[in-house]
């Protein structure tokens, strides 16, 4: 069978789910859309953002004049940690809820408003995930906290509501969905293969290298071979390494550095603030043990022909099935092609 003339499957080792591939769909005809680039520019200070030094937010809060990365527990949390613990009755056994308590933080990766990750350099970037190592280890060690879920919206067609350079930590009593879903499948690999999952995935494509965008000492980033998004991507330890608090100093900056490099490539292929979600899947920190975890960065940005024309999980892939037509190697191939030297430079 020829892969690139015929649909098939494949399964997402981590969730179990499976992916519609349809290569042969990018033979048909298409007028491609052409764009300018994006060379639109921020201030670095605006005294209209909520999150900009100095300025009043909108619970009535005022920032500090911060200089580097700054936190605060969401004015308007979607999570509060007072919540009952007791049973939620419905009185109908097929309506079932239960409390969920938790914290949810706001990191300002940067004072200034202008700067997205992909300019940020490393320094500033080091200095993020340093805050994300520290916040993990002050949420995961609360006794009510069981998963520390460190994120990040990129994009007004994200849902980001602020420019700003910004990500969000929500933690929460018990293990979300899809966390919960990888547990199960890192845990269930390792009792029957003796070995972690993603470490000997991690050996098979760096073996294979059609799918590596880039590595350095500690981090490889790669197109997950089950990605759904168009230009879906993972960074992955090279060793295993449950959470961040796994990390010395410097693997901490090659992280800094890894995100960086990836985050600019992906401005430079539409020429655009590329949109995303991104989020760090690690251990829980429910007081288990989890040998089996071996954390990763999940990146799914939505854009799939130009800076204006989207994914949309619509129809078949709402009803059945995820499907995609541009094969995760062809994604990989276009994303390795693309500069480390920032499109804006110079402008």
């Amino acid at each position: 069978m020829n892969f690139d003339d015929h649909p098939y499957r494949r399964l997402n080792q981590l969730t179990g789910e499976w992916v519609l591939v349809s290569p042969h769909r990018t033979k048909r005809p298409w007028q491609g859309q052409e764009e300018a680039p994006d060379t639109a520019t921020l201030p670095p200070h605006d005294a209209r953002c909520y999150l900009c030094p100095g300025n009043v937010r909108a619970g009535g809060a005022v920032n500090p004049d911060y200089t580097d990365t700054f936190v605060f527990t969401n004015d308007f949390a979607a999570l509060l940690p007072d919540t009952p613990a007791g049973p939620i009755e419905t009185g109908e056994d097929l309506l079932v809820a239960e409390p969920e308590s938790g914290i949810c933080r706001v990191i300002c990766y940067s004072p200034r408003h202008d700067l997205t990750m992909a300019r940020l350099g490393v320094d500033r970037a080091a200095a993020v995930v340093a805050l994300w190592c520290d916040e993990f280890a002050s949420l995961g060690g609360r006794e009510d906290i069981g998963y520390v879920q460190i994120f990040e919206n990129r994009g007004a067609v994200m849902g980001c509501s602020n420019p700003h350079p910004h990500g969000q930590i929500w933690a929460t009593r018990s293990v979300p969905m899809y966390p919960a879903a990888e547990d199960r499948r890192q845990a269930g690999h390792l009792r029957e293969k003796g070995g972690c999952l993603l470490c000997g995935y991690l050996d098979v494509e760096l073996r294979l290298g059609e799918r590596v965008l880039f590595e350095n000492d500690t981090f490889v980033a790669l197109v997950p071979y089950w990605a759904l998004w168009p230009f879906e991507a993972m960074i992955l330890p090279k060793v295993h390494m449950g959470t961040i608090l796994d990390m010395t100093d410097a693997q901490q900056r090659d992280l800094a550095d890894a995100m960086v490099r990836l985050n600019v490539r992906y401005d430079n292929i539409f020429q655009t603030s590329f949109p995303y979600s991104m989020g760090i899947h690690q251990a829980p920190t429910d007081g288990g043990d989890h040998p089996h975890w071996h954390f990763h960065l999940h990146y799914y940005p939505p854009l799939l022909r130009s800076r204006s024309v989207k994914k949309f999980m619509v129809g078949y892939e709402m009803m059945a099935m995820p499907q995609r037509d541009l094969t995760a190697e062809a994604a990989a191939a276009r994303i390795r092609e693309q500069s480390e030297v920032h499109y804006m430079e110079g402008l």
